[in-house]
């Protein structure tokens, strides 16, 4: 009997400055890796004139390197945590050194969610308010937990969702790479089936459409053409915040 071939994940993946914004401080990026396998990871960086763009940039850039040289095909459930928590740790300490060094950089940090897709799982790292939706059949969950004020508040009973979504102080975040010395890290593993779709997104989107939108826009509209779909209808409804957007799916 002939063994069946696994089908193979896709990834896309856009970044847009948005309709108000002199600058992208989102920034984002994606690789395949043996075993068919993927990765991705989305950081919003903040602070100062160009803090934001320094933090993200050099996250995201010190992730793709830790993943390049501590992935193996063989790794473990344990293995793979260790390697996205590490990966994490190490952009935290590289964004906070640098503004520790650079007064001009002083007070910057990032967001960040991490991906990675292999075989029927799904394993999630993140720090912000940047976040992971998985569609499985008919019904998306937000799969990230924000760590901001407002979901605090949300959490304590004080604010509906409904109420959070338009809270003026919203955009206020209670943890963040590079702003403290560690980082204490998010972590999660969860299936996901060969018809299972993933969404990370920075806030420039997820404060735009929700998530009922977000599933009618992943279940209508083809793969390959969801990231720009989702920016340019961001940009429809406003746009104001720099807006990034990554696909995975089979």
């Amino acid at each position: 009997m002939c063994k069946k071939e696994e089908p193979t994940l896709r990834i896309f993946g856009k970044s847009d400055i948005g309709m108000k914004r002199h600058s992208n401080q989102d920034a984002f990026r994606t690789g395949s890796l043996t075993g068919n396998a993927v990765w991705a990871v989305v950081c919003d960086g903040m602070g100062g004139a160009n803090g934001g763009s320094v933090a993200s940039q050099s996250a995201v850039e010190s992730i793709a390197g830790r993943i390049a040289s501590s992935y193996r095909e063989d790794m473990d459930s344990g293995a793979v945590k260790k390697m996205l928590v590490d990966s994490v740790c190490q952009a935290n300490t590289i964004v906070y050194e640098k503004a520790r060094q650079n007064s001009d950089l002083s007070g910057m940090g990032t967001t960040v969610v991490l991906a990675l897709v292999k075989g029927v799982s799904l394993y999630l790292a993140h720090a912000g308010d940047s976040r992971a939706y998985v569609v499985s059949g008919d019904t998306i969950r937000q799969v990230t937990t924000d760590h901001s004020m407002v979901q605090e508040m949300v959490e304590r009973g004080e604010l509906t969702q409904q109420q959070a979504r338009w809270h003026p102080r919203k955009n206020i975040i209670t943890r963040a790479l590079g702003v403290a010395p560690d980082i204490k890290v998010d972590y999660c593993e969860l299936p996901f089936h060969d018809e299972d779709i993933l969404l990370l997104c920075s806030d420039g989107l997820s404060n735009y459409v929700d998530g009922e939108a977000l599933y009618q826009y992943i279940v209508n509209n083809e793969l390959s053409e969801l990231a720009d779909i989702l920016v340019e209808r961001t940009k429809e409804l406003g746009g104001s915040d720099n807006i990034t957007v990554v696909i995975v799916g089979r």
